[in-house]
């Protein structure tokens, strides 16, 4: 797999990017990381396994952990 890396201006919406950039064929995913408020992806996992453990939401929870399971 192949990534680019786009440095934009603190101000910026990298929403409206994103959104621009994922009708291009051939761009499988765009992920938003602020490396000034870095949070890992396992980090935030944890926090959504743990609120839907709160509200007893195990249906979703072993989907979301499926959909990890076999993420290509």
């Amino acid at each position: 797999m192949k990534s680019l890396k786009i440095n934009i201006e603190e101000n910026f919406d990298a929403e409206k990017l994103k959104e621009v950039l994922l009708q291009i064929k051939g761009i499988d995913s765009i992920e938003i990381i602020d490396e000034e408020n870095p949070e890992s992806e396992l980090k935030k996992a944890f926090a959504k396994t743990k609120e839907q453990f709160k509200k007893g939401d195990y249906e979703t929870l072993v989907n979301d952990i499926f959909d990890i399971l076999t993420k290509k």
